[in-house]
């Protein structure tokens, strides 16, 4: 049987700030049994749920020295099994006492470089020997430093492999490297160029990118975009001397979670057969909920997001007058920046049968919009993958994208004379573009309904479920195993 550990910073059901939560959560699950045992590891955080963590299981403990600067450290080592996944998590309260998973990057750092030797000095006293460590974002990043280094005196990691998966390059867990060293003991001359060091500073995800034994990231075009100095975020020049060691996955979602037929928190079930009566129930229903102007003919925009500059939220500020018109409404959800959070909230107050910020992130009212809307706006600068999107085709939602990143691999442009595609995109980075598309879209969903309802058949049809997306990781696993 072939073994397999996920280390990660988050994973659903148990602590959640992005994507990377959700593919953690769902594909360790999809693996046949029989054939992979793949389990998880991750930090024993407080904020982690009672429900849960009150359920681990205390399974041993040591002492582990890191470097100078840190010293001999407790590691606790807890267990759970949850969907026939076992978990194990890091328990150390110095370092994972908290009501949210990060903080300000110098702690990060410290914490996650106990984590990655905590997780490799774990495997001998829980006697589990994984054949690969899959490795995800900078978090993690030295684990396979160590596996290649400090770790290969120990005839228990001979023949262990890694990958490295990117859920997003922009970060990346850099500071300078006297502390970097100090923290994790790593010899000095691993910090050069060529390896660990980046602009004098060390960098934890450089040091995974140049150790781990094969690199994959979560879609096919942000792959290729990576190895470009616009969105390689400095470390291009690695992406391309590694792109025969890389491939782009794009990410999946869970089809039980996101499920308009059975999900519990929708004010009417749907599916491709009736969605074009009932998803005018939930717009309603919305509507209503929100304080908007109540009529099902209006055409209703959603937008789930961290509010930040990479959504190209910018792009919207520009051209919200013109998209917010009589006949359209406009209902988002997210956090972030403080420049957006107050943008949003000023063209609720000034168009409040429009426009419903909702300056907040709710799993519940995610699924109301996704459910509701007529379509699902991510103008994003950069996007790696985006599950936005994928989860808006679920709901019979039809998103309007930038050609980027996951979002060009995922959401084929309409075409209105040859009656295909499923969304509609923009290629430039620019406030026109984005106007022009959505009034396209406008034009097609009032004028062209038989044609808009095609569309919404074509994106429910599509199938992202992970156990699709999962049978790409497993040929990389059987490559690596050999």
């Amino acid at each position: 049987m072939n073994k397999i550990l996920f280390a990660s910073s988050e994973c659903v059901p148990f602590v959640k700030t992005g994507g990377l939560a959700d593919v953690v959560g769902a594909l360790p699950k999809e693996y046949t049994k029989e054939y992979w045992d793949v389990r998880v590891v991750l930090p024993n955080y407080t904020c982690i749920p009672p429900q849960y963590r009150d359920q681990f299981e205390f399974v041993d403990s040591f002492y582990m020295n890191l470097g100078p600067y840190m010293g001999e450290k407790y590691v606790g080592i807890m267990q759970y099994e949850y969907n026939n996944v076992i978990y194990y998590f890091i328990d150390n309260l110095e370092y994972f006492e908290c009501f949210y998973p990060y903080s300000e990057t110098r702690w990060d750092i410290e914490k996650f470089i106990y984590f990655d030797k905590a997780v490799l000095s774990m495997l001998p006293i829980i006697g589990f020997q994984p054949d690969i460590i899959h490795c995800h974002d900078w978090q993690t990043g030295f684990i396979p430093v160590y596996l290649k280094t400090i770790f290969q005196g120990d005839q228990f990691f001979w023949g262990m492999k890694s990958i490295m998966t990117i859920h997003n390059l922009k970060f990346q867990g850099i500071w300078d490297v006297e502390t970097v060293q100090g923290l994790s003991g790593l010899p000095m001359e691993l910090f050069s160029p060529d390896k660990l060091e980046y602009k004098k500073s060390g960098n934890m995800l450089k040091g995974g990118l140049v150790y781990a034994d094969y690199i994959t990231t979560v879609s096919e075009t942000y792959c290729n975009e990576i190895q470009t100095p616009f969105y390689g975020e400095g470390l291009d020049g690695l992406m391309s001397a590694r792109h025969y060691d890389m491939q782009g996955i794009v990410n999946g979602i869970d089809n039980t979670i996101y499920d308009p037929a059975n999900d519990s928190t929708l004010f009417k079930n749907f599916d491709v057969s009736n969605f074009r009566k009932n998803k005018k129930i939930n717009k309603v229903k919305l509507q209503e909920m929100l304080g908007l102007e109540v009529d099902d003919k209006k055409y209703l925009i959603g937008l789930i997001s961290r509010l930040t500059d990479q959504k190209g939220l910018d792009l919207i500020n520009y051209c919200i007058e013109g998209i917010v018109d009589d006949y359209t409404q406009l209902v988002v959800i997210g956090t972030g920046e403080s420049q957006y959070e107050n943008m949003f909230r000023h063209y609720a107050w000034k168009y409040p049968e429009k426009v419903s910020a909702n300056i907040c992130y709710s799993e519940d009212l995610a699924h109301k919009l996704y459910a509701a809307a007529d379509a699902f706006l991510m103008p994003s600068r950069f996007e790696p993958c985006g599950l936005t999107q994928l989860i808006s085709f679920r709901y019979g939602t039809v998103p309007i994208v930038r050609e980027t990143g996951g979002l060009r691999d995922t959401v084929e442009a309409y075409n209105e004379f040859d009656k295909t595609g499923d969304g509609f995109s923009f290629a430039n980075y620019n406030g026109d573009e984005l106007l022009n598309t959505v009034n396209y879209s406008k034009y097609i969903f009032f004028d062209k309904k038989a044609q808009w309802n095609k569309m919404v058949e074509r994106g429910m049809n599509k199938n992202y479920s992970w156990s699709k997306q999962k049978e790409r990781y497993e040929n990389i696993y059987n490559y690596l195993i050999g």
